[in-house]
Parts: structure tokens; sequence; C-alpha cells
């Protein structure tokens, strides 16, 4: 069995063809999905979806690049009054993106900021986005003491494709280290050295659909989708020279750990 530990199959034409996504899921031998909001416009949706689907659960917050004119400033109280349902596993996806968002502005860093508060409120772990903005964002983690090692509840380093020093940095802290399609592209030779050291009992896959479809899948007119998270635990396996199914029985016991979520289906 397989997890999709970041997807958003509440939006765009995964939306619209949600049965067969979940029909493919199936197919696929991937169980669970975490659906992962990025603005509380679309949590109702995603929240739908995980109650209808047992194995299917869902995040709440607001993603670093929506300007606040907006999607408006971070409630700390909403969220966490959101978040306490127990369909709601973790608070984002939140972070910095320097990228998408330029000059560097303050209502980026608030609005991340007020998200990890959010978090050590609920006592529920972070998904984190950061894109060109890594050592901010460590940085952040560690003032806000969103780490285990300050009384925090850690998290997911969402598609991953930073430096070694950040993960270890991020490992240090308690969090997952989580890889994306993006693992497979041909151009991703840094990325797979770093992958072959993180240890397997911090590490997670995902899609991070409709986005960053795989290799196996591009150019081929295909939309990423939850299913599609094989071919990157097939990438990881090939790196660490394991079964994929080794590789699919951690990623799936460090998710349920990770979210505290019960599941008797854990297998080799």
């Amino acid at each position: 069995m397989y997890v999709d530990s970041h997807c958003h199959i509440h939006l765009r034409d995964l939306a619209k063809r949600q049965d067969e996504v979940l029909h493919n899921m199936a197919a696929s031998q991937v169980t669970h999905a975490l659906c992962v909001t990025i603005s509380l416009a679309d949590f109702p949706a995603a929240l739908a979806l995980a109650e209808r689907i047992d194995t299917i659960h869902s995040t709440v917050g607001i993603h670093p690049n929506p300007d606040p004119k907006d999607v408006g400033e971070v409630d700390t109280a909403k969220l966490v009054e959101l978040a306490r349902h127990p369909k709601v596993v973790a608070i984002g996806e939140t972070g910095l993106d320097y990228y998408r968002v330029k000059p560097r502005q303050k209502w980026q860093m608030d609005r991340f900021r007020a998200q990890i508060r959010a978090s050590r409120e609920v006592g529920k772990p972070l998904v984190i986005h950061t894109r060109e903005a890594a050592e901010d964002t460590i940085k952040i983690l560690q003032e806000e003491g969103a780490g285990l090692d300050k009384g925090g509840f850690g998290g997911i380093m969402h598609c991953f494709s930073e430096t070694m020093p950040i993960a270890r940095a991020a490992l240090d802290m308690g969090f997952y280290i989580s890889f994306s399609g993006v693992l497979t592209y041909p151009a991703s030779k840094d990325l797979r050295s770093i992958a072959r050291l993180i240890p397997l009992d911090r590490l997670l896959i995902e899609t991070d659909s409709p986005w960053l479809t795989p290799q196996a899948f591009r150019g081929k007119s295909k939309t990423n989708e939850p299913a599609f998270v094989v071919e990157v635990a097939k990438q990881l396996a090939m790196l660490k020279g394991m079964p994929v199914s080794r590789i699919a029985r951690h990623t799936s016991e460090n998710y349920f750990r990770l979210f505290n979520i019960e599941n008797n289906t854990v297998s080799d």
C-alpha cells in the first residue's frame, strides 16, 4: 500500500473527476491521501471530501503566495477552531516563497508565524512550503518553536528540493522530508543524492497533484493524481537499493505516525 502525503484533489480538474481519481488510487494500491488546502476558501471542499472518504484527511491553512487583499490576514483563533475537526490533521500548507512573491514581504512572514502558533495551540503538525527561502523558513520555524525539540509538533517539508544542510536542520527539529515527482526528473541529480541520505523513518512521498507530474507521465496529456505517487516510491527504492514494498511500508507508517492516524493495513 501507498500513501500520498500531499495532494489537492479538491481543486481544478481533479475535483471534476473525483470518483475516477479515487478509483485510480484504489487500482494503484494508494490507500490514503492528505488533501492540502491553500486558503480558507477551498477548505470546505477539502473537508467535505475528507468527511466522505474515511482514508482521506484534510489540512487547514493559507499558502504563502496569495495577497492579503485576496485572502485576508490569518486569524489564528479561527484557524485553531477549524483545525480541531477530527478529519483535519495538520496546519498548512504554509511557509515562505520568495520565487513568486518579490520583493520579500513582511505579511508573508507574519502569515507563516501565525500558522506556526496555531499549530502549537491545536497540537497538530505543519505542512511546509518553501521556495527560494529555505534559510528564512528554517529560522522562523526555530524562532517560533515549531520543532519537537522546542515543544512544537513538527511536520512535513513538502516537495523537498533544497540542500542537505536544510534537510538536516529540518530533521533535527523532528520534521519529515517528503519527495514528489520532481525526484524523477532527469535534472534532479542533486536531489536524488540527498534522497539517498534521508533516514527511512523520516521519509514521505507525495504527488502535489495536479502539479508536478512524475517523469513517466510527463508530456502524455495526463494530469498528475495520487495514483502516480507509486512512481516516486519506485525512484526512492532504486536510489536506496531496496524493494519498493519496503519504501511503501515505511512511508505509510511514517504518515500514520506523524498525523496520529489509526491504520491496520500497513504490510510488506
